[in-house]
């Protein structure tokens, strides 16, 4: 008897994510498959997770122990990465392909066993080598802790919860498109649709062509999960007539606030609640691209429909216009309305002191190529630095002390010191440094970083992403930051808690975090061109005291080189 109601508690837990029952252990299995998908108008085998796209989601509570099998059946090597996850004390169940772990190779697998410790919200995963992201993402729900009384959100529980996932679509095979970038040293082309949940709308010239349609009823309110999936690009996010409250980011409560329009970059994300108080109809849903400069981007608007139960499929659909390609002042105005909740129960704990005070320019270069046809390409990089990946995973090499794969001294300020938003003063030489080499950090310590946008070849926004924690994003600004005066407008009070940032066309962002998590955490632009072009490093954070501040050891199945 005991067996079998342990078995319907169990079912409950997998089955049912917003059952009534505190779940303790969370099993998934991710078959990695080739699957034949048709958009626009064309149909080309995709990289997926159980033939879904976007892939499956994965419910989870405050608390719990999840165990995903990866099992990949395709020709690629595979890893996946729990973006946000803090990973503690798990780092090799982070998933970055030579960073924390080895790929699954054809024909293996790995099972990701990580627990959930302090976080709640929405999160992502995708894959973490190679471009396979474009196809291989998907949603994390994690609930909070079940209590009595259960009051799950610190604002009015909505009356139902929705994940919408933004992306990418290209025509060609995505991988054959980088492949013949990195052989020209040029920029790939850019891609061909984007997407709401798998969809790029209603297309004119597609008969066949299907949308995304969120279906709700007038007088209800929907907690809307956004994240964007997509490779490259920032986007807005609006509905036609409806404004949108903002409550969480990244799966750290924010002070709500109201916004017509949101803005999300590659690896973001963010809840809003929609209430369906408009008249009965079709409502348009849009998601365009944000870029203020001179990129080539794909500019085409993916649409889908909020349609009101009642309401004919036959009604009029009211319209709304998307921001402007380069609407500077709508994205700032959003990143800048952005504050921590900072409440008793969801403190935004700032570390006041800073035992580490980096300053980090990121950017593109030009290096030398024999194999190219201009006998160049671009490259990106941090403190000059571009990263050459290991073949030796950074996290074992770390572990078992296997010397030669990679050194501690990455920089903790540029080489020189210049004019890095200046067009008319800047370095003469566009060439980068190559080098795997990391930034050493004491258990506990507290740091803070600048990055600082440059004007090589071009300013552009940069998604920066932190593996392994979450950061306060303290401070922002045009032009290049001053260590003098900037400081003073630091906002130590409740800023906004991430684990991917926009640093600003042009300018900076100030984070802060404590390196209170042994191991080696990845860092990189969440644009995977410039992650793929070197503007990536590492942090490794060394164990504490005592085996609660010390790395796991390695799991049996760890995949090998």
């Amino acid at each position: 008897m005991e067996s079998w109601v342990r078995t319907l508690v169990l079912m409950a837990c997998l089955l049912l994510p917003g059952a009534v029952v505190e779940c303790r252990i969370r099993h998934y299995k991710f078959n990695v498959v080739m699957k034949k998908t048709t958009r626009l108008c064309q149909t080309k085998p995709i990289v997926t997770i159980n033939g879904q796209f976007p892939g499956p989601t994965v419910y989870a509570r405050e608390g719990d122990n999840v165990l995903v099998k990866v099992v990949n059946r395709v020709k690629y090597n595979v890893t996946i990465h729990w973006h946000g996850i803090r990973q503690l004390r798990t780092g090799w169940a982070d998933g970055p392909a030579y960073i924390t772990q080895c790929p699954i190779q054809p024909g293996h697998q790995y099972i990701y066993n990580f627990t959930i410790t302090g976080q709640r919200g929405t999160l992502l995963w995708h894959a973490h080598v190679l471009w396979l992201r474009a196809t291989v993402h998907g949603a994390i729900v994690i609930l909070p802790k079940f209590q009595v009384p259960y009051n799950p959100y610190p604002f009015p529980t909505p009356d139902k919860e929705v994940v919408v996932i933004l992306g990418e679509w290209w025509k060609s095979d995505v991988e054959a498109v980088i492949n013949e970038a990195l052989k020209s040293g040029l920029a790939p082309n850019v891609s061909d649709a984007h997407t709401i949940n798998g969809h790029p709308g209603p297309l004119t010239n597609c008969s066949s062509s299907q949308g995304f349609t969120l279906k709700v009823e007038r007088g209800k309110t929907y907690m809307l999960r956004l994240i964007n999936a997509a490779l490259n690009e920032e986007l807005f996010f609006k509905v036609a007539s409806h404004l949108l409250t903002v409550v969480e980011v990244d799966a750290t409560y924010t002070k709500p606030f109201k916004a017509e329009t949101v803005l999300i970059a590659p690896g973001q994300t963010t809840n809003v609640l929609l209430t369906a108080d408009r008249r009965l109809g079709r409502y348009l849903v849009a998601a365009s691209t944000f870029m203020d400069s001179p990129i080539t981007v794909d500019n085409n608007t993916a649409t889908a429909i909020l349609h009101y139960s009642g309401s004919l499929s036959t009604s009029p659909t009211t319209l709304t216009a998307p921001p402007p390609l380069n609407a500077t002042p709508v994205a700032t105005n959003f990143t800048t309305a952005l504050r921590s909740l900072n409440s008793n129960k969801y403190p935004a704990s700032v570390p006041l002191t800073v035992g580490h005070s980096l300053l980090f320019t990121i950017g593109l270069g030009v290096n030398p190529c024999s194999t190219c046809p201009n006998g160049s390409r671009v490259v990106a990089d941090v403190n000059n630095v571009s990263f050459v990946m290991p073949t030796t995973a950074l996290l074992q090499a770390h572990y078992f002390n296997i010397s030669g794969v990679f050194t501690d001294d990455f920089p903790g300020n540029p080489p020189i010191a210049f004019n890095y938003t200046g067009t008319g003063s800047l370095p003469t030489n566009f060439q980068t440094m190559n080098g795997t080499r990391l930034y050493r950090l004491a258990y506990n310590s507290t740091v803070q970083v600048v990055f600082q946008d440059t004007g090589f070849i071009a300013p552009e926004n940069h998604p920066i992403h932190l593996h392994g924690f979450n950061f306060f994003s303290i401070g922002r600004g045009l032009g290049n930051f001053n260590s003098k005066t900037d400081p003073a407008n630091f906002n130590l009070i409740d800023p906004v808690e991430r684990n991917t940032v926009g640093v600003p066309s042009g300018g900076w962002t100030a984070i802060r975090f404590r390196a209170d998590n042994p191991g080696v955490w990845f860092l990189h632009c969440h644009l995977e061109v410039h992650t793929t072009w070197g503007l990536k490093m590492a942090f490794v954070v060394d164990n504490g005291k005592g085996p609660n501040e010390s790395l796991l050891p390695p799991p049996s199945d760890l995949p090998t080189c």
